[in-house]
């Protein structure tokens, strides 16, 4: 709050004795002024620009009093605070396990978290052969403790902003070297025979 009215209080001394279409002028320039700061110190380069309530619209399109609103998907903070939490919930015998977490955008194996766009759809799984036996409780940790149980962390914490979900992939060869890993034996069911590769474990994140 402590913020808007800041920029409300600067943007009023800025164009006191203006006339409204000049005042119209400067509330465009601050408020690129503004975005480039924000940008600068850390937010997302990936956002949603409202003019007057009207999405998308230039800012140069403003009548004043505005708003000029830009709403900002935070990538990094929801997709770092995930990694987070998988790391802290992983077995940690070699920490092999745990250093094996990757995300998944647009089909392929992201690192700059600000690079994805705002209406992207995030994939965030694990490449080791053993991912779907921590998952389903077979290593020794409970059950959905790992991949569910972040999932619902992330709820509570940005579940105004964003949906999560977990589900068992099928992730093609060309995403990642170690994917998709294949069984060396068959098990009881018929969709865990000797060959098939193994599905993943994962969150997926979209944003509301």
């Amino acid at each position: 709050m402590a913020g808007f009215e800041a920029f409300e209080r600067d943007l009023r001394i800025a164009t006191a004795g203006l006339e409204p279409e000049a005042i119209s002028k400067e509330l465009a320039r601050f408020a690129r002024a503004e975005l480039a700061k924000a940008i600068a110190a850390g937010a997302s380069p990936q956002y949603e620009r409202y003019v007057n309530g009207r999405a998308g619209a230039p800012e140069e399109s403003v009548v004043a009093p505005g708003p000029i609103v830009y709403e900002f998907t935070n990538w990094p903070l929801i997709i770092n605070a995930a990694l987070a939490e998988l790391q802290k919930r992983a077995p940690r015998k070699s920490g092999r396990f745990a250093s094996s977490f990757i995300v998944i955008a647009g089909g392929a194996v992201v690192a700059d978290f600000k690079s994805i766009p705002a209406e992207g759809e995030v994939i965030i799984t694990n490449f080791s052969p053993t991912v779907r036996k921590v998952e389903t409780g077979r290593l020794g940790i409970p059950r959905r403790r790992l991949f569910d149980g972040t999932k619902n962390v992330l709820a509570r914490r940005f579940g105004a902003v964003a949906r999560f979900e977990t589900r068992f992939l099928d992730i093609k060869s060309g995403v990642h070297a170690m994917i998709p890993y294949r069984l060396k034996r068959s098990g009881a069911r018929k969709d865990r025979l000797a060959g098939m590769p193994i599905t993943y474990p994962a969150i997926i994140v979209n944003t509301l």
